[in-house]
């Protein structure tokens, strides 16, 4: 079984059992979530129900696995012949799910 989800503004392609990870969300070490956002669920290679915009009474069951904190990104401006320069950077909060159950 295979399902797309909606989460941050991305989509994700998930089953059961497989780990991803997702923009920071709330929640603890062991917190169950629960994606209603679902693009796409394949229970099958011959049946597939696609949504418009999301397929209905479809949700995905997870797990909060941990939290985490992407690479170090430099964000640098400089205007040229002019002095000015600018350094900022951000690190951005990812959440690890595991994905325990596709309902329909």
């Amino acid at each position: 079984m295979l399902a797309i989800i909606q989460t941050g503004g991305r989509q994700v392609t998930v089953s059961p059992g497989a780990i991803v990870e997702v923009d920071g969300l709330a929640g603890n070490l062991g917190k169950e979530l629960t994606f209603d956002q679902v693009l796409l669920v394949s229970k099958d290679k011959d049946q597939v129900v696609s949504g418009t915009p999301y397929v209905t009474n479809a949700q995905v069951v997870g797990v909060v696995d941990g939290q985490s904190r992407g690479p170090k990104l430099r964000v640098f401006k400089k205007k040229r012949r002019k002095g000015f320069r600018k350094v900022r950077g951000h690190r951005s909060v990812f959440t690890r799910v595991r994905i325990t159950d596709i309902k329909i």
